[in-house]
């Protein structure tokens, strides 16, 4: 008798498992920010950024991306996916344009801060909980270049335009910058 109890407990627990108790790969996360460039001559023309290098700081200890077709932060030569902090309500890049010239003075760099609020979105008991992110109107800044809200044109980028303020998906295109 104690050996059917044993084995209608165990064939219970094994079935009890439910489809979300493993987070499946293709489940939506946190979406990243995407961030399309284009020619500011030509502003209907995506433009392919050579050698762009983007650091943040992270922890006191300066992070560095470089994106070229290899990254698997980059989709393509014209777009990037950067991620936003879950816990603070802005993120700080740098972007480098020309990073690997051999001539510094070829090398232009400018500061973004992204401003944004944040809300927590429950996806499921196996994955948990996704941040989604609005970028800020009104008051503040969604997007401040080189620390100057005033300011549209940097050393490099010459316009910013938000095109989608929530960031729920990476299947479309948040914020285009124009150089």
């Amino acid at each position: 008798m104690k050996k059917i109890l044993l084995v209608f407990i165990m064939a219970m627990l094994s079935f009890s498992c439910e489809k979300d108790d493993i987070c499946d790969a293709g489940t939506p996360t946190t979406p990243k920010l995407i961030i399309k460039f284009y020619d500011i001559q030509n502003p209907a023309t995506v433009r392919s950024v050579i050698n762009l290098k983007i650091t943040s700081l992270v922890n006191g200890v300066e992070k560095t991306i470089i994106f070229n077709k290899t990254n698997t932060d980059i989709l393509n030569d014209t777009i990037v996916a950067l991620p936003l902090k879950i816990n603070e309500n802005l993120t700080k890049y740098k972007f480098i344009f020309n990073s690997k010239a051999d001539n510094p003075s070829l090398i232009s760099e400018d500061n973004l801060t992204f401003n944004y609020a944040r809300k927590d979105e429950f996806v499921s008991r196996a994955c948990g909980f996704k941040t989604l992110f609005e970028m800020n109107e009104g008051n503040q800044n969604p997007v401040i270049l080189n620390e100057n809200p005033g300011i549209t044109s940097g050393n490099w980028i010459k316009d910013i335009q938000i095109t989608q303020p929530k960031i729920y998906s990476e299947n479309e295109t948040h914020i285009k910058i124009f150089f």
